[in-house]
C-alpha cells in the first residue's frame, strides 16, 4: 500500500514528477507572481491611524465593501495590523487598519499595539488620520506627533453625523490646519455610501503609477483562520459590553477543512478565549451557558457568509492571569 502512494504522488514508475505534479506547481508560482502591469495604473499602501474607537475598522470594512476588520462600541477591538485591497478601474488600494494607539496603559500588549501602529505608518504612501468631528483631545495629539514629515496625509472628520450644526466645524478645522499641514480635509461620515466614493477619488490621485501588487479580486492578505479568531472576539465583545475588560483575546486550536458529501467546503474551528479572571470565565459563559452559546452561533453564522462554508465552532475559556503583562505570552498569542 505504501508503494501505492508513493506512486500516486510521484504519478510515474521511476519517481520522476508527473505531468500533474508539474502543472500543479506551474499554477502555484503563477499565482504567487503579481499581475502583470497594465500602463496608467496606480498602487499604494494607505493607513488608518488615530486614537481607539474613532471608526476605523467601520471606515476599512466599508472602503473593501466587506467585513474584515472588527467593528464594537468596545475601545480597542483593533489588534493587528489589517491589510484591506479594493481595486477600482486602473487603480489599486491597499489599506491598513491599525490598532489606536494607546496612551493609558505601559503593558505588554499596548506596547506590541503601539509598535504595530508605527511600523504601519512608516512605510506608506498616505496617511487618512482619522477624528471625531469637532473634536481633538490629548489622545489624538498624541497620534499626530508620530507622522513623519514628507508622508501626504488627509484629515477624515467622521461621525460627521453626529454634528447637528455643520457651521460649528469650520472654525475647527481652521484649527486643525494650525497643527499640521495637512493635505486635504475631508469631513465624512464612513456609513455613507457617497462620501466612501469621494474618499476614493480624493486619495486615489496620491498613490503611485505603478503594476498591482495583488489579483483584482483579492480583498485582505490575512488568512481565514485570522479572520475566524477576530470574528469570535468581535462577538465576544458585542455580548459582554463594557463588563469585560479589552485585555481577552481569542486564540484558533484547530482549523481544519475536511472533505464533504453534503456541503461545498466544511471547517471545523476549535477557539479558546482567554480572560484574566474567574469572574471575566463566568462573565463569558453566562447564565446556563447561554451567552457562550450565543457568542459561538453569532460567531459561526458570520463566518459561514465569509467562507462560503459549513462551519462546526467549538468554544471554550481559560483564564490566564496577566497576559496581557507578560511579552512571551502576547507573543505567543500572535502579537508583534
Amino acid at each position: 500500500m505504501n508503494n501505492d502512494a508513493t506512486h500516486d504522488v510521484a504519478g510515474e514508475e521511476d519517481g520522476a514528477p508527473g505531468a500533474g505534479v508539474q502543472n500543479d506547481l506551474e499554477a502555484m508560482l503563477a499565482a504567487s507572481r503579481p499581475p502583470a502591469a497594465v500602463e496608467g495604473q496606480r498602487c499604494g499602501v494607505i493607513a488608518i491611524v488615530g486614537k481607539p474607537n474613532v471608526g476605523k475598522s467601520t471606515l476599512l470594512n466599508a472602503l473593501v465593501g466587506q467585513k474584515i476588520s472588527i467593528t464594537s462600541r468596545k475601545a480597542q477591538t483593533t489588534r493587528h495590523r489589517i491589510t484591506g485591497i479594493r481595486t477600482r478601474e486602473l487603480t489599486q488600494f491597499i489599506f491598513v487598519d491599525t490598532p489606536g494607539f494607546q496612551t493609558r496603559h505601559a503593558t505588554a500588549l499596548n506596547k506590541s499595539l503601539n509598535k504595530t501602529v508605527m511600523g504601519a505608518i512608516g512605510d506608506v504612501d498616505l496617511i487618512l488620520f482619522v477624528v471625531e468631528a469637532g473634536n481633538f483631545t490629548l489622545a489624538d495629539a498624541k497620534v499626530l506627533s508620530l507622522f513623519k514629515p514628507g508622508i501626504p496625509t488627509l484629515l477624515l472628520a467622521n461621525k460627521l453625523d453626529m454634528i447637528h450644526r455643520r457651521a460649528e466645524i469650520a472654525p475647527w478645522l481652521k484649527s486643525m490646519q494650525e497643527r499640521h499641514p495637512f493635505a486635504e480635509f475631508v469631513p465624512m461620515s464612513a456609513k455613507n455610501k457617497g462620501d466612501i466614493e469621494r474618499l476614493f477619488g480624493i486619495c486615489a490621485k496620491y498613490l503611485p503609477e505603478q503594476g498591482w501588487w495583488y489579483a483584482e479580486d483579492e480583498l485582505t492578505d490575512r488568512s481565514e483562520k485570522f479572520l475566524a479568531s477576530e470574528t469570535v472576539r468581535e462577538k465576544l465583545f458585542r455580548f459582554t459590553g463594557d463588563e469585560l475588560p479589552y485585555t481577552s483575546t481569542v486564540v484558533i486550536d484547530r482549523f481544519e477543512e475536511e472533505a464533504s458529501k453534503q456541503h461545498k467546503r466544511l471547517v471545523k474551528i476549535a477557539a479558546t478565549i482567554v480572560v484574566e479572571r474567574d469572574n471575566h470565565k463566568m462573565m463569558v459563559i453566562g447564565d446556563k451557558g447561554e451567552r457562550l452559546k450565543r457568542i459561538g452561533t453569532e460567531a459561526r453564522q458570520e463566518l459561514e457568509k465569509l467562507m462560503d462554508a459549513k462551519v462546526f465552532l467549538e468554544l471554550w475559556v481559560k483564564v490566564r492571569s496577566g497576559w496581557a503583562d507578560d511579552e512571551a505570552r502576547v507573543r505567543s498569542f500572535g502579537y508583534e
